[in-house]
C-alpha cells in the first residue's frame, strides 16, 4: 500500500494530526492505523461482569480510536502549563493559541461550553493561601469537561468525520516496526495478527500513546532514533468522600498541586481529580494492572478520586525507566493476585494491612468494586511512597480530611511517557520521514496537549 502520510495511533495526537490536514484543504492520501477497534465497538464487559476479564488481544479501555482519552473523564486542560513539555519544544505562545484552536474544534463536535475553574474569588484565594502555606503549589488550570460517555460520542463524530473525507481508518491493525531505506523512514509494517502488510509513505508519524511508549522505546533503540530517557511517574490513586473535597470541587473543579517534599523532594503533584468519579482499572501488555480514574457528566459517585504522582528521573547508567515502573507494576499485581490493591491510608501509618471487613464499614466505599485489600508498602519504593505519604499530609493542609485514617490508596498508577524522542521544532527526528507525537513522544501528557501536537504536525505536514 502506498499512501503520502501514514499515522500510528488513532489517539488524540494522531487524530488531530489527520484532522488538521483535511481542514487546511490537504489532497495527501493519509491512513490511520490503530491497533484497536473503532469507537462504535469498543466495549468493556465490567459494566456486565463486575470485574475486569482481562480482555484479549488489547483492553478495550487504553486502546481502539481516541486512545484512552474515550473512556476518561474526558477533561481539556487548557492552559499550557499543564499537560507536558511541548511549551519547552516550541514555545509557550504557540501552545497556548493552538490549545484555544484545538478546543474550538471540540467545541464544534459537541462539546460542553461550560469551563471550570476560571473564577479568582475568595474560595480559590484562600486556597492558594493554604497551599502556600503547606509549601505546595496551586497551578491555575481552566478545564472544559466533557464527561466519559459525553468523550465518546464527540470522538465518534471525529472518527466519521475523518471517514466522510478520505482518511483510510485500518482498525486491528498493529505496527510492528518502521522501514527504513538508507536512514530514511519510508513507512511501516503492520501485522493483523494472521496477516503482514506493508504501508510506503512520504511521512511517518507515530502517535501510539502511552499504551505504546515501551514498544517505542524499544524502535528507537533499533535504528538509532536520537531519543533520551526522562521522567517516569510511580504513584497511587486517592479516593476521598465528596463532603472533604467538596470547597476545592466546587470552585476549581480539579486541583492541580505540585510539591517537593524532604526528605528527597522528587517532584509530586496531583493529576486527574474526578469529583463524584469512579475508580477504574485499565490493563496493558504482559497482564498488566494499573489503576486510573474518570467520571461521568451525569452518573455521580459519593467520592472524588485523584492520582498522585511521583516523578523520577534516573541518570547513568541506568536507562530503563519504563521498566522501572513496569516492575513496581507487576509486584503490586502479584500481591493483589493479578487486581489493584487498596489500603487506608490510616492503615499504612500504622504499619499494617488494609483486611475488606474493614473497607466495608468505613465512610469511603472504594468505587472500583473488585479491588482487593491489601499492603501497596510491600511493593512501592521506599521513596515514592515516602514522598507520596509526606505530600498527603502537605495537602491536608490545604483540604482537611485529606489525610484521614479512612482515605484509599489504590495502587498501582504508573503512567508511561519517559522515552523522550529528540525532535527540532517541526518535530521532526533524526531519520528523515519520520515523526513522534503524543505521549510516547514523551513530550505530552494528557487529551488537549496531545491533540495540540497534532494539530502542529498536520500544519507542518502540508
Amino acid at each position: 500500500m502506498k499512501k503520502d502520510i501514514v499515522i500510528i495511533g488513532a489517539g488524540p495526537a494522531g487524530i488531530f494530526t489527520a484532522l488538521e490536514l483535511i481542514r487546511k484543504g490537504s489532497k495527501k492520501s493519509i491512513a490511520l492505523v490503530e491497533k484497536g477497534a473503532a469507537i462504535e465497538h469498543r466495549r468493556c464487559p465490567k459494566s456486565v461482569t463486575h470485574k475486569c476479564v482481562n480482555c484479549k488481544p488489547y483492553c478495550h479501555i487504553t486502546t481502539g480510536f481516541s486512545g484512552a482519552g474515550a473512556f476518561s473523564d474526558g477533561k481539556l486542560s487548557l492552559s499550557c502549563e499543564v499537560g507536558g513539555d511541548l511549551p519547552d519544544l516550541v514555545g509557550a505562545d504557540l501552545v497556548q493559541d493552538t490549545i484555544a484552536y484545538a478546543d474550538s474544534i471540540y467545541l464544534e463536535f459537541g462539546a460542553d461550553t461550560h469551563v471550570e475553574g476560571v473564577t479568582d474569588g475568595d474560595e480559590i484565594r484562600a486556597i492558594r493561601k493554604r497551599a502556600i502555606a503547606a509549601g505546595l503549589k496551586l497551578v491555575d488550570c481552566p478545564i472544559r469537561h466533557m464527561g466519559t460517555e459525553k468523550a465518546q460520542d464527540i470522538y465518534l463524530g471525529i472518527e466519521k468525520y475523518l471517514a466522510d473525507h478520505g482518511v483510510e481508518l485500518l482498525f486491528g491493525m498493529e505496527c510492528v516496526n518502521i522501514i527504513l531505506q538508507d536512514s530514511v523512514c519510508k513507512g511501516v509494517t503492520l501485522t493483523d495478527g494472521k496477516k503482514d502488510l506493508e504501508i510506503y509513505a512520504d511521512e511517518t508519524v507515530i502517535a501510539a500513546g502511552r499504551r505504546g511508549a515501551d514498544w517505542l522505546e524499544k524502535v528507537c533503540a533499533e535504528h538509532n532514533i536520537a531519543h533520551q530517557s526522562g521522567t517516569v511517574d510511580v504513584g497511587v490513586r486517592v479516593e476521598v468522600r465528596n463532603e472533604v473535597m467538596e470547597t476545592v470541587n466546587r470552585a476549581l473543579y480539579e486541583s492541580k498541586l505540585i510539591g517537593y517534599p524532604k526528605p528527597f523532594k522528587n517532584k509530586v503533584r496531583t493529576f486527574c481529580q474526578n469529583p463524584g468519579g469512579f475508580v477504574s482499572q485499565e490493563n496493558y501488555d504482559n497482564d498488566l494492572a494499573v489503576v486510573n480514574g474518570h467520571s461521568y457528566k451525569e452518573k455521580k459517585s459519593d467520592n472524588t478520586n485523584l492520582a498522585i504522582l511521583c516523578s523520577h528521573n534516573f541518570n547513568e547508567p541506568f536507562n530503563q525507566p519504563i521498566a522501572f515502573a513496569q516492575k513496581v507494576g507487576e509486584l503490586t499485581n502479584m500481591l493483589g493476585a493479578g487486581h489493584i490493591l487498596v489500603q487506608r491510608y490510616g492503615d499504612i501509618l500504622d504499619g499494617k494491612r488494609t483486611w475488606a471487613k474493614e473497607l466495608a464499614r468505613s465512610n469511603v466505599r472504594p468505587t472500583l468494586p473488585d479491588a482487593v485489600a491489601g499492603d501497596i508498602t510491600s511493593a512501592m519504593p521506599y521513596r515514592s511512597m515516602l514522598n507520596i505519604i509526606n505530600f498527603i499530609q502537605a495537602v491536608d493542609k490545604v483540604v482537611p480530611g485529606f489525610a484521614a485514617p479512612e482515605t484509599l490508596l489504590y495502587s498501582p498508577e504508573l503512567k508511561f511517557y519517559s522515552n523522550r524522542i529528540k525532535m527540532d521544532t517541526h518535530l521532526n527526528t533524526n531519520v528523515q520521514g519520520l515523526h513522534c507525537l503524543g505521549d510516547s513522544s514523551g513530550w505530552t501528557r494528557g487529551l488537549m496537549m496531545a491533540s495540540v501536537m497534532g494539530v502542529l504536525m498536520g500544519r507542518y505536514l502540508l
